[in-house]
């Protein structure tokens, strides 16, 4: 039988269709006979005890150009609904989690994917610190004198927001490097959240492993190498995505984190893994399926909808 699945995620007109994990799901739900609903983020509301989104009724198809069709505005209760995909990409900041908050308050009658309480209590940069001993040696702090002190024992650091994501100030910086101070002070010119320092990584430049966990199973991986002159290999900031296989360390990793995924209703998650070293676990807004399924033909997706129609059931 049919779900009835709600899409909270960003705009769907500029998307691009060969690479967005979202809409992959959204064309593999209408595939399945489920009916789909779309909403942003900005449109979701709590009212008089109810969680309420205003959307539209959506049609996806891969047609380049014409890769949508909108039906009739309107605003639902999502607790009518079988299953709410909270799907927008971070950044992670008050926003975000106040609509995990929201979310939350669907359970148990509605199943939101992925989880949003331990969206909110797992954000990418944090859960790493549950398996020490699979991450490079690392540093959270807002004080110089901290991050100072790890370049000192560790040399060459990448230094990034907690928060950030897509590469987006990302550094890498040297033992001798000058600019630690003065990044330190643009990061708090803005913001009042710590920084995280990681020992630097030369494997990165062979390429920074994407590794797609489904319900806490490891089904594929794909590998992202950066630009020539470039030490970050996200593919938002012109990283190349190539195929790669699955390797025993791979497994290891995921045999040791995928169990709490796995309870924790963490159903899509993509780690990263550099030079065989867990840098990440991405639960927000992983990426990467649309890319596995062309080089090694695992349908991602349809892995995703089985987990959740099994939950369903």
């Amino acid at each position: 039988m049919g779900l009835k699945v709600a899409m909270q995620m960003d705009p769907i007109g500029p998307i691009d269709i060969n690479a967005d994990s979202t809409f992959r799901i959204m064309l593999e739900a209408r595939a399945r006979g489920h009916e789909l609903f779309y909403y942003t983020p900005d449109r979701l509301q709590w009212r008089e005890g109810r969680v309420l989104a205003t959307g539209w009724p959506v049609e996806v198809r891969r047609e380049k150009g014409n890769h949508y069709t909108l039906g009739e505005e309107m605003t639902v209760d999502l607790a009518e609904w079988d299953v709410v995909w909270l799907r927008q990409d971070p950044p992670f900041d008050m926003a975000y989690i106040t609509s995990t908050h929201l979310l939350d308050f669907l359970k148990p009658t509605t199943l939101v994917v992925n989880d949003p309480f331990w969206v909110r209590n797992f954000p990418e940069k944090l859960l790493v610190l549950t398996f020490p001993e699979l991450t490079p040696p690392t540093c959270i702090a807002r004080d110089l004198a901290a991050l100072r002190a790890f370049r000192e024992e560790h040399g060459d650091i990448i230094l990034k927001p907690l928060y950030g994501n897509g590469g987006a100030g990302i550094f890498k910086l040297g033992r001798d490097d000058r600019n630690l101070a003065s990044l330190h002070e643009l990061f708090s010119g803005f913001s009042r959240e710590p920084l995280i320092a990681q020992k630097y990584l030369p494997d990165v430049a062979k390429g920074d492993k994407r590794v797609i966990l489904v319900d806490g199973e490891v089904i594929g991986a794909i590998n992202r190498v950066p630009q020539a002159g470039e030490t970050r290999s996200n593919m938002h900031v012109g990283g190349r995505a190539e195929k790669v296989a699955v390797t025993e360390r791979d497994r290891e990793i995921g045999a040791a984190i995928g169990p709490l995924l796995k309870e924790k209703g963490q159903i899509f998650v993509g780690i990263d893994v550099i030079g065989g070293m867990l840098t990440e676990i991405n639960v927000t807004s992983p990426t990467g399926i649309q890319e596995l399924e062309r080089f090694d033909g695992i349908n991602a997706a349809a892995a995703m909808w089985e987990a959740i129609e099994a939950r369903r059931a």
